[in-house]
């Protein structure tokens, strides 16, 4: 059965720190791209990031490019999205998501969804 669990979200204040965890199992994670998106209350889903082992990390969201930093540890079939500088407009739920495509510059669609995490962010 394949899982993503997502987690590591929270209420932080303007300006803080939140590293999220995507907890993998149940497929090839080596060989998979993982790409984290979110979705803010009222707003479609967008794609944030993209890791892949074949062709390294992509942005989708070049406006968070330079906060956010996508990683993974294969060892741990975990993936990570370090988010720096959070802005009360980050407010959202972050989902990770498997994708159809070992490759990111693919642009996969998502394959398998996580849960969510919900990360608020304070004025």
């Amino acid at each position: 059965e394949v899982q993503l669990q997502a987690s590591g979200g929270g209420l932080v204040q303007a300006g803080g720190s939140l590293r999220l965890s995507c907890a993998a199992s149940g497929f090839l994670f080596d060989d998979t791209a993982i790409g984290w998106f979110r979705q803010a209350p009222g707003k479609e889903r967008e794609g944030i990031s993209c890791i892949s082992n074949r062709d390294g990390r992509f942005n989708y969201a070049d406006v968070l490019k330079g906060r956010f930093t996508i990683s993974r540890d294969n060892a741990k079939n975990t993936a990570y999205l370090q988010m720096n500088s959070l802005k009360p407009e980050d407010t959202a739920v972050y989902y990770c998501a498997a994708l159809n495509s070992p490759y990111c510059s693919a642009y996969g669609k998502p394959a398998y969804w996580g849960q969510g995490t919900l990360v608020t962010v304070s004025s």
